[in-house]
């Protein structure tokens, strides 16, 4: 296995933990005194929400990762470093996930919930960001079917792309079940949306 898939390999492990982590915080319900086991399951339904809400940001995410990883010849210090910033707030995904789905039909515990979630967020896209600036900076890592400055030339796009999610931290103190199905929505934009990665047999963008 080459370095470049030693990283990716790593990579795939805490992505496959963060996204076990976030079904340990969906809870057995209990039944109480005014409503069944029905009733209890259908009072979880944050957790359910925030559950696939989060599922679809780390997968997609990591379906984002290995598609750009895919086109890795080699990594430098600075790749790895860069990676991990990037694992770093992967991982810490179930974290707000819980908080959100345990706040979420509270007043104003939500939007703080919420906010806190969007910032995770902001943080997943711009280490991404970083790692994609990185890579294309000088275009050394990748391999030779990638088309140097026509990928270079996607940064301001990319970036573009991710704005987005700073949005979503304003939104929180709008609604946060609003700002829930927000990132569910740039989720979703984000897995028809591949990144962006030129090859020589692309046509020229106009």
């Amino acid at each position: 296995m080459n370095e470049s898939g030693r990283v990716e390999a790593f990579s795939d492990g805490v992505f496959a933990i963060a996204i076990t982590l976030l079904i340990l915080e969906i809870k057995v319900p209990k039944v109480g005194e005014h409503g069944g086991l029905w009733h209890a399951l259908g009072a979880q339904w944050p957790s359910y929400a925030a559950y696939v809400v989060s599922f679809l940001v780390i997968g997609i995410m990591w379906i984002n990762h290995h598609q750009l990883f895919s086109y890795v010849a080699r990594v430098d210090r600075t790749l790895m470093f860069l990676n991990l910033l990037v694992l770093m707030v992967v991982a810490a995904v179930p974290w707000p996930t819980a908080m959100l789905a345990e706040y979420l039909r509270e007043d104003a515990a939500s939007h703080v919930a919420a906010a806190v979630y969007s910032l995770v967020m902001v943080l997943m896209a711009l280490t991404f960001q970083v790692l994609w600036w990185h890579l294309t900076r000088t275009g050394h890592l990748f391999d030779s079917r990638v088309d140097v400055p026509a990928a270079r030339a996607t940064r301001a796009r990319f970036a573009l792309g991710s704005l987005g999610y700073p949005v979503t931290v304003g939104l929180a103190f709008v609604s946060a079940p609003l700002t829930l199905a927000a990132h569910g929505l740039l989720a979703l934009y984000y897995g028809f949306n591949q990144v962006p990665v030129p090859t020589r047999q692309d046509p020229p963008s106009s």
